[in-house]
């Protein structure tokens, strides 16, 4: 039967299980959008910019497992969704982009708007193809559609306007697409070798990320016989640490003190399923066993004495069959110790006195952990959001925490938002925005609006890009470039229809998140937070030492010596009142 190629492509992805697409119309992508609105059944969720478009399926993504969709218009229509690939890329996540091209027979004539996307977006994708026949689109399709499932990454299509509009003498596939499945297991010999290692040893800490995933009970089960502390990385967070016993917190720049302590204080590291990037918190001495799906992401970080290429799930059901039980449980117990004290530390920071100006930021994240639904999505803005996220938001196994964690790009909350709230419409999506991000992608508050979307955005307004300062400060240098001249983003959310309210002190917070959360429609919450609250990492280097010093004597002698006051009223005073 003859169908247009955008017909065409529509018919494989609902096929796929696709019931919405991301993204803006343009000439270039024509065809496509008409074989949308005559299709009817898939949803068209149009955004203000391509790079929200994209998010917004990485974010679909991740959350469902299912393949996602966005599609953009030739030249720089389609160059926008590349930061927002990028991310759903690093992230693995199944996306598959539509990138519409300038007509074919003017490629390499330098023609308006002409670009080589399927160049342009090889370093963000797992499959990236130009399509120049009609009679190659349904072989290439199914290609891009199954890399992007089996290898949990982005797929690329760029093809041209004439192409879109095309008749096609083919069919969607008859039955769904879905990825490979099946056990996966090391090999027998390096699962020998491990047990050895993790039965000789006393004192184990596991290291567990995001391959975790539906691995819960084996990872507990592992961790019950070895008697070893889990410390979870960021992406690891919302998979590893509800109903966890053994659970003793986070490592890394985000992170606290007792996931730091439990890795250095330990004879073997077991990795599971995490690519954790930053060397620096590895332990210089210990045995490292690594698992994970991906055999080429091990041994990226630290060198590996036992790598097991296989799933965590899979692997750690062989590995518990096998090891025997431990009963010198002191590292356990010392790493939980460790972890109680530190807990509680942090939560002394989360209470402010119900006058004090600026909010407190760790009191606001923990206010939103307290007030969200039990099953709410959480997605946080790249800078110090990300950090009160971290520290402040629990998980139970049914909420969800999204971010650029790894891609680690601003202005991802809202975006992401979009996608997961337009595939989750009954369930609570909640963004923790830092200023400078919301302000970078603030056109699609309207999207937001437009397709009934009821994200609720809680905006840490503190009037700069304040991780920007403390890695400034962390290196010895004059903060520069940094403050933010902000509007009162209340007041724009409701001249574009949203539910605004701006939050000065503690006392009004609670009402304030009350009335948003349980506002029908979007809403958005602006806290006045604390510019210059510090957030240590668990681990401070004399070059870190060394460096704020020189930052604080530079900037006395600039002539800014109020922001040393600031920094002390913030850090100290506010401490020593919640004594």
């Amino acid at each position: 039967m003859a169908r247009t190629v955008s017909q065409l492509i529509v018919d494989t992805v609902k096929a796929a299980g696709v019931q919405r697409i991301y993204g803006l119309p343009g000439d270039s992508l024509n065809g496509f959008t008409e074989a949308l609105r005559r299709d009817g059944t898939v949803e068209w969720v149009h955004v203000r910019h391509e790079e929200a478009a994209a998010f917004a399926a990485g974010a679909e993504a991740a959350l469902t497992g299912n393949l996602a969709v966005c599609a953009a218009s030739c030249g720089p229509g389609n160059l926008h969704l590349i930061n927002g690939l990028f991310d759903a890329h690093r992230s693995r996540v199944p996306v598959l982009a539509i990138a519409s091209h300038i007509p074919s027979a003017e490629i390499g004539s330098g023609y308006f708007q002409e670009t080589h996307p399927q160049n342009l977006f090889a370093e963000c994708s797992v499959y990236s193809e130009l399509v120049s026949s009609v009679e190659q689109l349904p072989y290439v399709l199914n290609t891009a559609i199954r890399a992007a499932l089996d290898q949990q990454g982005v797929a690329v299509l760029t093809i041209p306007g004439d192409i879109l509009s095309a008749k096609v003498d083919a069919s969607p596939p008859s039955t769904k697409i879905v990825a490979g499945a099946g056990t996966r297991l090391p090999d027998p010999d390096a699962l020998q070798r491990a047990v050895g290692v993790l039965n000789g040893s006393s004192a184990v800490t596991i290291l567990a990320g995001a391959g975790c995933e539906g691995a819960h009970a084996e990872l507990l089960a592992v961790a019950h016989t070895l008697q070893a502390p889990i410390v979870h990385t960021l992406r690891g967070k919302e998979f590893v640490e509800y109903d966890n016993p053994f659970d003793v917190g986070m490592t890394g720049l985000l992170g606290f003190r007792s996931g730091y302590d439990a890795l250095e204080d330990t004879e073997v590291l077991l990795m599971l399923g995490t690519d954790f990037p930053y060397r620096q918190f590895y332990p210089p001495k210990a045995t490292v066993i690594q698992v994970d799906i991906r055999g080429e992401h091990i041994g990226r970080r630290v060198n590996v004495d036992v790598p097991l290429v296989g799933s965590v799930k899979d692997t750690l059901q062989k590995l518990n069959s096998m090891l025997l039980p431990h009963s010198d449980d002191k590292h356990l117990e010392r790493a939980k110790e460790n972890y109680t004290r530190t807990r509680a530390q942090l939560d002394r920071l989360a209470v402010g006195d119900g006058n004090q100006t600026p909010v407190l930021p760790e009191l606001v994240a923990r206010r939103i952990d307290e007030l969200a639904d039990d099953d709410a999505v959480f997605i946080a803005d790249v800078g110090t959001p990300v950090i009160w996220a971290a520290r402040y938001l629990s998980m139970n196994g049914r909420r969800r925490l999204l971010g650029s964690f790894n891609h680690g790009s601003m202005a991802n909350a809202v975006p992401q938002g979009i996608g997961a709230q337009a595939s989750h419409r009954g369930r609570q999506v909640v963004t923790l925005s830092g200023d400078g991000g919301l302000a970078m992608m603030l056109g699609d508050l309207i999207t937001l609006t437009q397709s009934q979307l009821p994200i609720k955005m809680v905006v840490f307004n503190n009037g700069a890009l304040s991780f920007v300062e403390l890695e400034m400060k962390a290196a010895g240098i004059v903060n520069y470039g940094t403050a933010l001249d902000n509007p009162v983003f209340a007041d724009l959310a409701r001249a574009v229809g949203i539910h605004g309210v701006r939050v000065e002190r503690p006392d009004q917070l609670d009402a304030a998140l009350r009335e948003a959360f349980s506002h029908q429609g979007p809403a958005l919450v602006e806290v006045l937070t604390a510019r210059q609250e510090l957030s240590i990492p668990p681990t401070i280097t004399a070059a870190q030492v060394a460096g704020f010093s020189l930052w604080a004597t530079k900037t006395l002698l600039s002539g800014r010596g109020d922001e040393l006051i600031d920094l002390a009223k913030t850090n100290l005073g506010a401490r020593l009142r919640r004594r």
